[in-house]
């Protein structure tokens, strides 16, 4: 396959009515449209649209993979839940995520390119793993935008001064370690963002949500039961969500950045890091290999055992191999005599096999391709 392109959307605020899906069908007759989704991939040829502008119309998840190493995944979000303030601080580079207001919502367009997979990938069942993302975010989670900072480490665009932005890291989500794979993030970088931020506020409890519930005052209690009950709002659960981890974890889930480490620290995190999974390689292989011997040792041990307890009965076999005149034949005879030769330097009867050795091969020099084992042997 010279080349491989996959295209998804995803609806989730609302459904697609007729005429948007016989849109869509005028821009693909192969792909598959349900009411919430739109799926083609193409190895020739290329999607007659902008995936943007598609996005803008009828969707709020974008996800494009190609063979040639091309990641892109996009984000639609209702601007008025948004702090687009809030995201100031993570400084993402164009060339990582373009993050623009489009009428009454943002859109969040992030893209990678050169991406090396080890494996195959048809890009399937990668939007599904990657769709609470938006909810998270809806709901205060700017996590999101720390892993786009870290590819700015990554390529070297952060300068080591710079502070890992708020609220840090942490323990990754589902979501966040599968963005995480389909970017590509660098693995060391990963594991030395994530340890050294790993007391960063987690998601407050069930527990600890309760509680905060009931030191609301009523008035906002009946605010919030009357948006359930009018059921015009889509992101109501969001939005509580939101006001829940805000109050439990800090405005946005942000903290001073104080004790956040620096893109130096990750830096040379990183390189520890790699250093100690090389050196963790280095002695699985080396104990594999002396493993390895050891088993190779115990085999031949038991090998050379067997063949002295048949004494003249493993002679006769190598002159019926011999006689079969080919190849597995021969093999077979070479190794026997290997087996021999080391038993007799064992017995200190060298002497003995080499007299026996030199009347075998006199008796069939006329086997080239015999004699051709025997001196491979002898070397």
């Amino acid at each position: 396959m010279s080349e491989y392109q996959y295209y998804e959307f995803q609806a989730i605020d609302r459904p697609l009515d007729p005429e948007a899906k016989a849109a869509l069908r005028a821009i693909s007759t192969r792909a598959h449209i349900t009411a919430t989704g739109f799926v083609n991939s193409y190895e020739w040829g290329d999607l007659k649209a902008d995936p943007r502008d598609m996005l803008k119309r009828h969707f709020d998840l974008f996800l494009y993979l190609a063979n040639w190493g091309s990641r892109r995944f996009a984000l639609k979000l209702p601007r008025r839940l948004v702090d687009l303030e809030a995201l100031d601080r993570f400084q993402i580079d164009d060339e990582v995520a373009d993050i623009k207001v489009a009428g009454a919502h943002l859109i969040i367009d992030i893209r990678r390119e050169e991406v090396e997979a080890e494996d195959w990938d048809d890009g399937s069942g990668r939007l599904t793993a990657l769709a609470p993302l938006r909810a998270d975010l809806l709901a205060g989670d700017l996590r999101l935008f720390v892993l786009l900072w870290l590819i700015q480490v990554e390529n070297g665009h952060a300068r080591n001064e710079t502070r890992m932005p708020s609220p840090g890291l942490g323990t990754l989500s589902g979501p966040l370690a599968a963005l995480a794979d389909f970017l590509a993030i660098d693995g060391d970088l990963l594991k030395a963002a994530t340890q050294a931020t790993a007391a960063s506020p987690a998601e407050p409890s069930a527990d600890e949500v309760e509680a905060f519930l009931r030191t609301l005052a009523e008035e906002e209690k009946i605010l919030w039961l009357r948006r359930l009950y009018e059921n015009a709002d889509p992101h109501l659960g969001t939005a509580l969500r939101r006001r829940c981890r805000e109050a439990l974890t800090g405005s946005g889930g942000t903290r001073g950045s104080g004790g956040l480490p620096t893109a130096g620290d990750l830096r040379a995190a990183t390189k520890r890091i790699a250093a100690e999974r090389r050196r963790a390689a280095a002695d699985r292989a080396e104990e594999e290999r002396q493993r390895r011997e050891r088993e190779q040792a115990e085999a031949r041990t038991a090998r050379l055992t067997a063949v002295t307890q048949r004494g003249e009965a493993a002679w006769r076999e190598v002159e019926q191999q011999i006689e079969l005149r080919n190849a597995t034949g021969y093999d077979r005879a070479a190794a026997l005599l290997a087996d021999l030769a080391a038993i007799a330097d064992q017995q200190g009867e060298g002497d003995s096999f080499a007299r026996r050795l030199a009347d075998i091969r006199g008796r069939h020099a006329r086997k080239g391709r015999f004699i051709e084992r025997l001196d491979a042997l002898r070397g």
